[in-house]
């Protein structure tokens, strides 16, 4: 793995966020002055590729980043805040339904948050 590649593992791993690439790029630079943004895109794609980290796609936002520990997600449907949640694990239900295994599943629950709820 290259040097830039454990940067932005632990970047991502460190993180109580769910981090855009250029937010990313923004935080590595502090340290690293002289990465461009193609090395941070080529990493995270390599990482994601690799099955070190989750690429959480929301609709209308940029992807974000996010460590490789199960857990679901909940996404505010009008300010599209991201935020970790556990739910019960759901795996040996979805292979009882589809009659085999499965490899991994992502989960991403819809609501408003209490922000949101509270503006009505």
């Amino acid at each position: 793995m290259t040097k830039y590649a454990n940067l932005i593992l632990q970047l991502i791993n460190q993180s109580e966020n769910h981090m855009t690439a250029e937010e990313i790029f923004l935080e590595l630079k502090k340290s690293e002055p002289g990465v461009v943004q193609a090395t941070v895109y080529n990493n995270l794609n390599t990482l994601y590729r690799d099955g070190m980290i989750r690429r959480v796609s929301v609709e209308g936002s940029c992807a974000r980043y996010d460590k490789m520990i199960k857990h679901d997600h909940l996404v505010c449907k009008k300010c599209g805040a991201l935020s970790d949640m556990s739910f019960e694990d759901l795996t040996g239900n979805l292979e009882r339904q589809l009659g085999e295994g499965i490899i991994s599943y992502d989960l991403k629950v819809f609501y408003l948050c209490p922000k949101c709820r509270g503006e009505k």
